[in-house]
């Protein structure tokens, strides 16, 4: 990777280790290696390692350009100041697109690695590229600015943020099912549970923007309500919201077990979204 980024300048390399080093739940990155040991997979760590981490780069990316001045313009991210704010617009967004393709390199070295069939490579790959498209993350992105200082319905509220946040959650399940070979019952299993989860995120986040102070949470509390953004509190109200974020996460471990996948870390993982501080 030392390579890679001494290519792209001082700028924008400082830009992507910035943002890629920063704390953070590391959550996207657990659930393909919990994906990958619910259906089985063992051994060959350091394929496995690649592939989560260039779903979290993904994510990474997705955060540097959403907290730019045209998107979301925020100061703080897990606990210091954006990228943006650290360096500067462009180099943040500079920074951002070559992430991006820091993302497929990392990707495919963890496919050589597990010696992937390339029809296995193929389906990891659009899973995750398809989650952070026009069809998931982006596509997610742009509903929600359309809809600033609008007041969604709940129907279109949880499209955008199946979208925007719960897509790539997903995703990142599915890729450790596929890489560790399970059948398509399992992965959507996999998936089903990812976008449950996925979907409890966003919710919970909600209920914490609307609860919980900017020191608490690393990043400005009350945003979307500065923003005039739906929100599932705004929608539902506080007490609401957090039940609603429990029992997604309830049912995204009931199809696990309707698959007969058990897998302590991936309920964990459920009741630990749903009761994060930050």
């Amino acid at each position: 990777m030392d390579a890679v980024l001494a290519r792209w300048g001082a700028g924008a390399s400082a830009a992507v280790r910035y943002s890629l080093l920063s704390a953070g739940k590391r959550l996207r990155p657990t659930l393909v290696f919990a994906g990958y040991e619910a259906v089985g997979g063992g051994g060959r760590g350091e394929g496995v390692a690649d592939l989560a981490a260039a779903v979290e780069v993904v994510h990474a990316y997705s955060l540097v350009h959403d907290d730019l001045p045209c998107m979301d313009n925020d100061d703080l991210r897990r606990g210091r100041p954006t990228t943006h704010r650290a360096f500067d617009v462009a180099t943040a967004t500079v920074a951002g697109y070559h992430m991006v393709a820091l993302a497929a390199r990392v990707l495919a070295a963890g496919m050589e690695a597990l010696a992937l069939s390339a029809e296995t490579r193929r389906a990891v790959a659009l899973e995750l590229f398809r989650a952070a498209g026009a069809g998931g993350m982006i596509g997610g992105q742009a509903l929600d600015l359309a809809a600033e200082g609008g007041r969604l319905p709940a129907a279109a509220l949880e499209d955008v943020h199946r979208r925007k946040t719960g897509a790539l959650i997903a995703a990142a399940c599915v890729i450790g099912g596929v890489a560790a070979g399970a059948p398509t019952g399992a992965c959507e299993a996999l998936r089903g549970y990812g976008a449950d989860v996925g979907l409890a995120f966003q919710v919970y986040d909600d209920v914490l923007d609307a609860t919980a102070t900017s020191q608490q949470l690393g990043k400005t509390a009350g945003k979307d309500a500065g923003m005039a953004k739906s929100t599932f509190v705004t929608l539902l109200g506080v007490g609401a919201a957090r039940a609603e974020a429990e029992r997604l996460a309830a049912r995204a471990v009931d199809r696990l077990r309707q698959a007969g996948l058990v897998s302590p870390t991936l309920a964990e993982l459920a009741h630990y979204i749903v009761t994060r501080p930050n």
